[in-house]
């Protein structure tokens, strides 16, 4: 009886058919396009959580500040402690280094600007810290830009148990009246202390993620 040859080695062994390579090179082509696009996805989902992250931060630090500077406020008799006039809100603060300075908020080409100036001890230099912050170009020492993409921004002050516009009058003092004196009418009060400050501080900013609100209590004035 005659055996069979042998298959030969190379008779065992197929190689891949053109229609196969080109369908596995389709296959690979999926897969890649599919874990590209999410890839792609998760790292736009890493910047967009970086960026929303940083956005809070800056805020928190700028509102931070902000609060920092009203519970300093110090009403000197020399001018105005707190004042808001259109976009600004002018103070006067206590210096951490002692003295007393003149700080502005204000909001210019959709950013929250604060302007802080030298702190000074002598009335004559804080009226002239005063007018000059009246007449800020943005480029002065000291002027840090807080926050970005500000679409607005509303100040409201509360008194007599009511919020009001931080520009509407309404604020006069009538209760401490100063005795009457050189260009000072009987019973009337100079234009620095003719103005109550408020008992607190609501602050309404208008950002990209939605508006925003912070109301702050004001310490208690002696």
């Amino acid at each position: 009886m005659a055996e069979r040859p042998a298959l030969s080695r190379r008779g065992q062994a197929r190689g891949f058919t053109l229609v196969e390579v080109l369908v596995a090179l389709a296959v690979m082509a999926v897969i890649a396009g599919m874990a590209w696009q999410g890839l792609d996805a998760m790292v736009r989902s890493r910047e967009a959580a970086q960026a929303s992250s940083q956005a809070t931060l800056r805020t928190s630090i700028a509102l931070a500040q902000w609060e920092r500077d009203l519970w300093a406020v110090l009403p000197t008799g020399a001018v105005p402690a707190l004042r808001v006039d259109g976009a600004q809100m002018r103070l006067t603060r206590e210096a951490a280094e002692g003295g007393v300075q003149v700080v502005v908020w204000s909001r210019r080409e959709g950013a929250w600007w604060r302007w802080a100036s030298p702190a000074v001890t002598r009335t004559g230099e804080l009226q002239d810290l005063w007018l000059r912050s009246q007449q800020l170009l943005g480029q002065e020492a000291g002027t840090v830009k807080l926050l970005e993409g500000l679409d607005g921004l509303q100040l409201y002050f509360h008194r007599d148990n009511a919020w009001t516009n931080a520009q509407s009058t309404g604020d006069r003092n009538t209760q401490t009246p100063e005795p009457p004196g050189q260009g000072t009418p009987p019973g009337a009060l100079p234009a620095a202390l003719d103005e109550r400050l408020p008992n607190a501080v609501r602050l309404v900013l208008s950002l990209p993620a939605g508006p925003l609100t912070r109301d702050l209590l004001m310490p208690p004035q002696p």
